[in-house]
């Protein structure tokens, strides 16, 4: 196991950014760095021994400064969406940025995803991590309390990277963390997902309106286009729906302790990703919107449909809706969440 500190790599223009890599004894190499304790690289040997990254990201600093795909980045105060931009405590009812039309998305026009985070890489026994911790101010982005959040990034010699989010808060606020990666397991800017098959554990999805926002009820999967409860490729049914897959999953028997979500595996590399969570949800997203104007670290454009995103969650929107987990901490509580991704091979 090894970690090394690389300046600020492709951060440059970014005061404050440091970069990271850890690297265990099997060939998986991960570039991380203290702003928005962004994952920037993820290389993973195929079944051949070749290593590819396989996530998104951008070929210049000026686009990783804005990243407006929120590639590799964590999201917080709550990730994905909340409808309205506002939300109610204890009769109190606040009014948070509204930074996507009129509702809030990934936690502001600043979220966490835009901080520089103090960051300790420490290793310990066979496993490399770093440490990332941000006090968020009472009032940012209109969240209430002063909330103390920490972040560890692990990886080890079983070829898992795990991420373990940690919050206290001094008054009652909202918190939901998600990591938000996108992956072509064929490798970055290898083409389209269509081949690459997917497996979740869940019988049904939170039903949108057309701006992806819940309306409280739950839709079984059963019988329709966003089954996954056997692997089979993305690209069997992405093209009935009208842009593809970004929705939230119920995944199944998920009681706060570590279980299995997904399986996902790319036939031609033989890479295969398993997702094992304590959250209640995870949302697949299928980058519908790449439509060739942002290029990839190779210079190449994304276009619709080449990368994946797993974030594994709190349901959306679930500060408005007392029927979903929740998601409201309160002083002298610990907001705890553990998501592990396991890389193997076929």
């Amino acid at each position: 196991m090894k970690i090394t500190t690389e300046g600020p790599g492709p951060l440059s223009n970014i005061p404050g950014a440091e970069v990271f890599r850890i690297e265990n004894d099997h060939g998986i190499s991960i570039l991380i760095a203290n702003y928005g304790c962004t994952v920037l690289s993820l290389s993973v040997p195929d079944s051949k021994g070749k290593s590819e990254d396989i996530v998104t990201g951008y070929f210049n600093a000026d686009e990783w400064k804005k990243n407006p795909a929120y590639f590799g980045s964590l999201i917080g105060r709550t990730c994905n969406r909340i409808g309205g931009a506002k939300f109610s405590i204890d009769g109190t009812e606040y009014n948070v940025s509204a930074n996507t039309g009129d509702y809030q998305l990934h936690g502001g026009f600043e979220g966490f995803d835009k901080k520089i985070w103090d960051a300790v890489p420490f290793l310990e026994k066979d496993t490399a991590c770093i440490r990332f911790h941000y006090v968020s101010a009472d009032g940012e982005e209109g969240f209430p309390g002063n909330l103390d959040a920490s972040i560890e990034y692990c990886l080890n010699n079983h070829n898992e990277f795990s991420m373990k989010f940690m919050a206290t808060t001094d008054k009652a606020t909202p918190v939901n963390f998600t990591n938000h990666c996108y992956f072509n397991l064929a490798g970055e800017n290898s083409g389209d997902i269509y081949k690459q098959e997917l497996l979740i554990h869940a019988d049904y999805i939170t039903e949108t309106t057309p701006d992806c926002i819940p309306t409280g009820k739950l839709l079984p999967v059963k019988g329709t286009p966003f089954d996954f409860t056997h692997l089979h490729p993305i690209g069997d049914k992405i093209h009935d729906l009208p842009m593809g897959y970004d929705d939230n999953y119920v995944l199944r028997n998920q009681d706060g302790n570590l279980a299995h979500a997904v399986t996902a595996r790319d036939t031609q590399s033989g890479r295969v990703l398993e997702i094992f969570t304590t959250e209640p949800g995870v949302q697949l997203y299928t980058s519908n919107w790449f439509d060739g104007n942002t290029r990839g670290k190779q210079g190449k454009p994304y276009l619709k449909h080449h990368a994946f995103a797993l974030e594994t969650q709190h349901f959306p929107d679930s500060m408005n809706h007392p029927e979903f987990p929740n998601v409201i901490l309160r002083p002298g509580q610990v907001y705890s969440s553990n998501t592990i991704w396991r890389f193997t091979t076929l």
